[in-house]
């Protein structure tokens, strides 16, 4: 996906009402030149119509792309190129190499944590700790690593915690005023307890989030819903627990370290020779 709007936020906030004073120094306004995005490790891509996209911003059009989102590569693959302007290139270097390197990060992250759990029926999840203004774009990242989405948004479905609950009186009062308010509305409620989840199973919530209980919790929580709700473990997980809390029987693993952690894939921009 392209967000043109991010985009040209982007470039504005890289010249600052400016101008790229080291190229317009140093290279002569008609130079022109090839160069390549090429993956400097192993991983899977994600935001290669981002990179596209800055590219076009600046006015480039020779663009050839040689990977899709989703797409794992290894060190060295040229991802895309691009033919044009030198000062224009050099523009967009940057913006396109963070939106590349940041998204493919998420991308790259996520698909070890689905290897993680191979085998079982859960499925790795992401939560609403996103970068401000890039929600739509790093969810779609974790997409093209084998993740699922939760909320795009707030409006998306309804999310019971112990704020709520306070605030309504009861995990039941607020379970009712939401159901009744939005009556058409997917409900999930957060537990800390499994004392807390047989209180919440008559209300019939369509997902319970099971809050930083233990492997051996969450199997028992399983057995007490015995399927009469789908199952989130969040809290407490890592790559080395995954596999364990996967076998529970729990439908989802909720990673918020997906979005709000993961390390930068790092991609380079090489100038062609000749």
């Amino acid at each position: 996906m392209i967000d043109r709007e991010i985009i040209k936020r982007a470039i504005a906030e890289d010249l600052a009402g400016g101008e790229d004073i080291t190229s317009v120094a140093t290279v002569s306004e008609s130079s022109q030149i090839s160069a390549d995005f090429v993956a400097r490790k192993s991983g899977v891509i994600a935001g290669i119509e981002m990179a596209q996209g800055v590219l076009e911003e600046v006015g480039l059009s020779d663009i050839k792309l040689f990977v899709h989102d989703g797409e794992n590569v290894n060190a060295g693959k040229v991802l895309l190129t691009v033919c044009g302007d030198t000062r224009a290139i050099l523009l967009a270097e940057r913006t396109a190499l963070n939106f590349l390197g940041h998204l493919s990060g998420i991308a790259t992250l996520t698909r070890t944590w689905v290897d993680a759990i191979d085998g079982t029926s859960c499925k790795i999840r992401d939560t609403r700790k996103t970068t401000p203004g890039m929600r739509l774009l790093e969810k779609a990242a974790v997409v093209a690593g084998g993740g699922t989405n939760h909320r795009l948004s707030l409006s998306d479905a309804s999310l019971i915690k112990d704020n709520h609950i306070a605030a309504a009186g009861s995990v039941t009062a607020a379970f009712m005023k939401v159901r009744e308010k939005y009556p058409h509305s997917e409900i999930e409620i957060e537990v800390d307890t499994l004392k807390q989840l047989q209180e919440v199973l008559p209300l019939k919530p369509d997902l319970v989030l099971l809050d930083n209980m233990s492997v051996e919790e969450c199997m028992q929580a399983v057995g007490i819903s015995n399927g009469a709700t789908k199952l989130e473990a969040s809290g407490g997980l890592s790559i080395e627990n995954a596999k364990a809390y996967a076998m529970t029987g729990v439908d989802y693993l909720a990673v918020g370290a997906l979005t709000h952690s993961a390390p930068n894939f790092d991609i380079g921009l090489d100038f062609r020779k000749g």
